[in-house]
Protein backbone atom coordinates (compact mmCIF):
# COMPACT_ATOMS: atom_id res chain seq x y z
CA UNK A 1 0.00 0.00 0.00
CA UNK A 2 1.17 3.66 -0.92
CA UNK A 3 0.47 6.48 0.97
CA UNK A 4 1.30 10.41 -0.92
CA UNK A 5 2.52 12.42 1.86
CA UNK A 6 1.41 15.80 2.11
CA UNK A 7 2.61 19.32 2.89
CA UNK A 8 1.63 20.94 5.75
CA UNK A 9 -1.04 23.56 4.25
CA UNK A 10 -2.51 20.65 2.23
CA UNK A 11 -3.22 18.84 5.30
CA UNK A 12 -4.62 21.82 7.18
CA UNK A 13 -6.90 22.22 4.43
CA UNK A 14 -8.07 18.78 4.54
CA UNK A 15 -8.54 19.37 8.31
CA UNK A 16 -10.23 22.99 8.30
CA UNK A 17 -12.74 21.52 5.57
CA UNK A 18 -13.61 18.65 7.78
CA UNK A 19 -13.91 20.31 10.97
CA UNK A 20 -16.63 22.80 8.65
CA UNK A 21 -18.36 20.03 7.31
CA UNK A 22 -18.92 17.77 10.64
CA UNK A 23 -19.56 21.22 12.63
CA UNK A 24 -22.65 22.28 10.27
CA UNK A 25 -23.50 18.33 10.63
CA UNK A 26 -23.95 18.83 13.90
CA UNK A 27 -26.07 22.18 13.26
CA UNK A 28 -23.77 24.36 15.41
CA UNK A 29 -22.06 28.16 14.69
CA UNK A 30 -18.45 28.63 15.13
CA UNK A 31 -19.51 30.40 17.83
CA UNK A 32 -20.85 27.54 19.62
CA UNK A 33 -18.40 25.43 18.99
CA UNK A 34 -15.87 28.08 20.67
CA UNK A 35 -18.21 28.22 24.05
CA UNK A 36 -18.20 24.02 24.04
CA UNK A 37 -14.60 23.75 23.63
CA UNK A 38 -13.21 26.86 25.66
CA UNK A 39 -11.40 28.63 22.72
CA UNK A 40 -12.12 31.83 21.65
CA UNK A 41 -14.25 32.66 18.42
CA UNK A 42 -11.73 33.93 17.03
CA UNK A 43 -9.47 31.00 17.01
CA UNK A 44 -11.87 28.20 15.80
CA UNK A 45 -12.37 30.70 13.31
CA UNK A 46 -8.73 30.78 12.12
CA UNK A 47 -8.85 26.45 13.02
CA UNK A 48 -11.80 26.53 9.99
CA UNK A 49 -10.25 29.13 7.71
CA UNK A 50 -8.58 27.91 4.37
CA UNK A 51 -6.04 30.48 4.31
CA UNK A 52 -4.25 30.36 7.81
CA UNK A 53 -1.90 27.85 8.26
CA UNK A 54 -2.58 26.23 11.30
CA UNK A 55 -0.06 23.76 13.62
CA UNK A 56 -2.77 22.33 16.06
CA UNK A 57 -2.06 20.51 19.16
CA UNK A 58 -2.98 16.72 18.82
CA UNK A 59 -5.19 18.15 21.99
CA UNK A 60 -6.58 20.99 20.47
CA UNK A 61 -8.09 18.03 17.31
CA UNK A 62 -8.83 16.08 20.22
CA UNK A 63 -11.00 18.07 22.08
CA UNK A 64 -13.12 19.66 18.74
CA UNK A 65 -13.61 16.16 18.04
CA UNK A 66 -15.12 15.58 21.42
CA UNK A 67 -17.21 18.77 20.70
CA UNK A 68 -17.94 17.22 17.53
CA UNK A 69 -18.86 13.82 18.39
CA UNK A 70 -16.42 12.47 15.57
CA UNK A 71 -13.62 10.33 15.08
CA UNK A 72 -10.33 11.78 15.17
CA UNK A 73 -9.94 10.21 11.78
CA UNK A 74 -12.51 11.94 10.08
CA UNK A 75 -10.39 15.11 10.64
CA UNK A 76 -7.86 14.03 7.73
CA UNK A 77 -10.36 11.96 5.54
CA UNK A 78 -9.79 14.16 1.94
CA UNK A 79 -12.90 12.02 0.68
CA UNK A 80 -16.68 14.12 0.10
CA UNK A 81 -15.19 17.40 0.99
Amino acid sequence: MQHNLLENEDICKIIAKNIRKYRKLKGITQKQLADITGYSYAYIRRVESMNYNNNYSILTLYNICIALDIEISSLFDNKDI
